[in-house]
């Protein structure tokens, strides 16, 4: 029974799984953040060009939206 014991607590078969589990789950974490921060980015960029193309209809160009101030309406 000793020695069972004894080879149960020496044994690392499992420790890999693990290791690779753990570097998983930071890659992981590491991708959404970077999805969420891309995320919010785009969405910003998106609604700035909104902006400007509605105020070129509109007639009220600014140039604050956010797109290129070069624009001509």
């Amino acid at each position: 029974m000793k020695t069972f014991i004894k080879n149960f607590i020496a044994d690392e078969t499992g420790a890999s799984a693990a290791e690779y589990a753990l570097i998983i789950a930071v890659v992981g974490v590491g991708i959404g953040a970077a999805a969420l921060y891309l995320g919010a980015n785009v969405e910003a960029a998106i609604e700035g060009a909104g902006k400007d193309v509605h105020e070129c209809n509109d007639g009220t160009y600014t140039g604050t939206g956010g797109a290129s101030n070069d624009i001509v309406c």
